[in-house]
């Protein structure tokens, strides 16, 4: 499945996989939100709410969509965040991996907090 996100001019296109927090999340499209930022990670709210699952992580790759439990909330982190060790992409604590958008993560660095973020089936 994928699904786009739009960032005023900025637009992702993601693909996601197969598991249940993406099925819920397809559910709840389209929805908006506002976006807020912790080091070189977009978040925003969506209305879903799921679980942990097997798999969650806080150590994922640049451009992995993530789903936080903790704040029902999409994240998508392009770089390091206060968290990192190093270069690598950690987020404030395990997620659902849900999938990758395509193309350039670094691209994120054009998305301010306060933006509103549109998300969206394609």
């Amino acid at each position: 499945m994928k699904i786009q996100f739009k960032f005023g001019s900025e637009i992702f296109t993601a693909t996601l996989k197969d598991t249940p927090t993406a099925m819920k999340l397809k559910e709840a499209l389209p929805c908006e939100s506002k976006v807020e930022t912790w080091g070189e990670e977009v978040y925003f709210e969506v209305p879903v709410s799921a679980a942990l699952e097997p798999d969650a992580t806080d150590v994922v790759e640049p451009g992995t969509v993530c789903f936080w439990s903790e704040g029902n909330a999409l994240a998508i982190p392009f770089g390091r965040t206060p968290a990192s060790r190093g270069d690598e992409c950690r987020l404030v604590t395990k997620v659902n991996i849900l999938g990758k958008i395509e193309g350039d993560a670094k691209r994120l660095a054009k998305v301010d907090a306060g933006q509103t973020a549109v998300v969206q089936t394609i």
